[in-house]
Parts: structure tokens; sequence; C-alpha cells
């Protein structure tokens, strides 16, 4: 003999209870979900090479992206966030890293893309570090779900340098 009260507060807790198993059940299978992106980033110019007035070096590019990343969606994934970054190594810093480009890919249809565009961001060094200095373009990217951790890597794509002389 419960009141109402009771029983709809007993019907309550095991409908959050299912629903919370039911989150985590789905999560967890996405775990199994094992992607393969690929990604291609050639450099088709260097649009301006100089140094500013404040004796930093500055890098302006023409790049060619492109990149299949329909592996990383999958029932759970809401969207998902990728840029390209400039890697490189100075006598001050072993890693420096410089966001060059961005975007947000809502669907699994947007995933496959082609891009020809310039970098969004400034490719700047704090000194005079540029001039000839190899570097790497990595392409990340953070998996954001509907319910779970979100889950981020990389492609390192190595062989870029810049030349020796401003332009």
């Amino acid at each position: 003999m419960h009141s109402f009260g009771y029983r709809l507060n007993a019907l309550l807790t095991f409908a959050v209870t299912i629903l919370a198993l039911m989150c985590a059940m789905g999560s967890l299978s996405d775990n199994l979900n094992t992607p393969s992106p690929s990604a291609e980033i050639q450099i088709m110019n260097i649009n301006w090479f100089q140094k500013q007035p404040q004796g930093n070096d500055e890098v302006s590019l023409t790049m060619n992206i492109s990149a299949d990343l329909q592996s990383l969606f999958t029932w759970n994934t809401k969207q998902v966030f990728i840029f390209v970054a400039a890697e490189y190594e100075t006598p001050k810093n072993s890693l420096n890293q410089v966001s060059l480009w961005d975007a947000i890919i809502p669907a699994k249809e947007h995933a496959k893309f082609w891009i020809h565009t310039s970098n969004k961001y400034r490719f700047v060094d704090q000194g005079n570090n540029l001039r000839g200095k190899k570097f790497n373009l990595t392409l990340h990217w953070h998996v954001m779900p509907k319910t779970g951790k979100m889950f981020a890597d990389k492609l390192v794509m190595t062989g870029y340098s810049l030349p020796e002389e401003y332009r």
C-alpha cells in the first residue's frame, strides 16, 4: 500500500537509471569504432614572407587541403572541429604551434572535402626564426559526441620548408 507520490518517485528513478545506463552503453559502443581518416595538404604559394617592424617573421601561405574524415562520424557524433597547425622547433622552444586554418564539420556528408585557401590566422614567429625553417603541417581533429567524452587525434604531414630570404 504505497502512496501515489512514492510510486511516481520509484517510476522516475527507474526511468532515469535506465536512461543513464543506455547513455553509458552508447558511449562505450563508440570505442569499437576505429577511424581511418586521410588528408593531404599542399602549399601552392608563399604569398609573402616578411619581417615585421617589431622584428617578428610573418608568412602568408596558399594551401590546398583535401581530407576524407567520414570515418570519424558515428551515430554518436555531433560535430567535428578540425584545424591545421604549422609546427616547428626554435632554439628557445622545442615545439612551436601556429594555427593556420580551422573549420567545424557538422555532418558526415561534409566530411569529405577539398578547399583552396590562404591561412585564416597569421603565421607569425616571435623573432626571426622562420628563414629557411623546416616545419610540419598537422591536421588536428576533435570529435564532439552527443554523449560521452570528446576524442582528439592528429595527422602529421612533414617535408615543408620556408625560403631563406624575405619576399
